[in-house]
């Protein structure tokens, strides 16, 4: 059983928000599709909305019951400007939220942990949704993705270690039964596809399913940290070339039952996500 009221899709433009907005509106619940830029989805309320900018807040948030939350890309201490307006939220009437995290971040970890942490004290509903790496990176406008398509080429500090790759739609589809399902999971989610890929294996199905010749070429920490820093900030440099690390230490080389659990569909394969993107 499903429950009705509005939900607030912060990032309703980005890689999950996109689809979470998309699929609740399909559904016929009502959406909020809030984002510092325009965004059409079809049957959703467009809203603006900035983290940085605190007089968006109330207008976005206005009639909403329930809240998806997409933290500042970038930040590396995101609940500087997640909690106050997570306060404000519940002060006006949310009752229920889904925060996006990372399988790599757990409970109080670094970053958007700090917000996982607090989420229970502020919600009598919530979920977190820790998914694992995004296939998507491979297929989008992710550095994978350029480097994939300008060079044949995945860079990464991982070695031979394994992930759960997660197609975002499936991400997607489990945000939506959290949010609207009649009782809310109130735990983590760790989610993942149906099998744990090194960054070689996915080179190779790449290869095999484009017919384009893709290698992942291997680097150090220090190497990936330097390459990401003309990316990015190097504190978040850092963060994500010690997630590369972390992989190659075998950190994420696991596989979860959620998405079947939570959805009733199995988790889609990598292989599945390739042919269906050629189209």
């Amino acid at each position: 059983m499903t429950t009705t009221g509005t939900t607030l899709v912060i990032g309703a433009t980005g890689t999950t928000g996109s689809r979470t907005a998309a699929q609740l509106s399909a559904s016929g619940h009502r959406v909020k599709a809030a984002s510092r830029r325009a965004v059409d989805v079809p049957g959703a309320e467009p809203v603006a909305f900035d983290w940085y900018e605190p007089a968006t807040h109330a207008a976005a948030l206005d009639g909403a019951d329930r809240v998806y939350l997409i933290p500042p890309v970038g930040d590396a201490d995101p609940a500087a400007v997640m909690l106050p307006f997570l306060r404000q939220a519940h002060a006006v009437g949310v009752h229920r939220a889904v925060l996006l995290s990372s399988s790599a971040i757990p409970e109080g970890g670094p970053a958007v942990g700090t917000v996982h942490q607090a989420l229970p004290d502020l919600f009598e509903q919530w979920a977190v949704l820790r998914p694992s790496w995004f296939m998507q990176n491979f297929t989008g406008a992710h550095a994978h993705a350029v480097s994939i398509r300008e060079e044949g080429t995945i860079w990464t500090a991982a070695g031979s270690g394994r992930v759960g790759f997660v197609d975002v739609e499936d991400i997607a589809a489990v945000a939506v039964h959290a949010l609207t399902d009649e009782h809310a999971p109130n735990t983590d989610l760790v989610l993942t596809g149906p099998e744990a890929l090194s960054y070689d294996d996915i080179a190779t199905t790449i290869t095999q399913v484009t017919g384009r010749p893709v290698n992942h070429h291997r680097l150090s920490y220090e190497q990936m940290r330097e390459r990401l820093t003309a990316q990015a900030p190097m504190e978040f440099a850092s963060m994500l070339a010690g997630m590369d690390r972390a992989i190659a230490e075998g950190a994420e080389d696991r596989i979860s039952d959620t998405v079947q659990r939570l959805t009733g569909q199995p988790a889609r394969s990598f292989h599945a996500l390739l042919e269906r993107e050629r189209g």
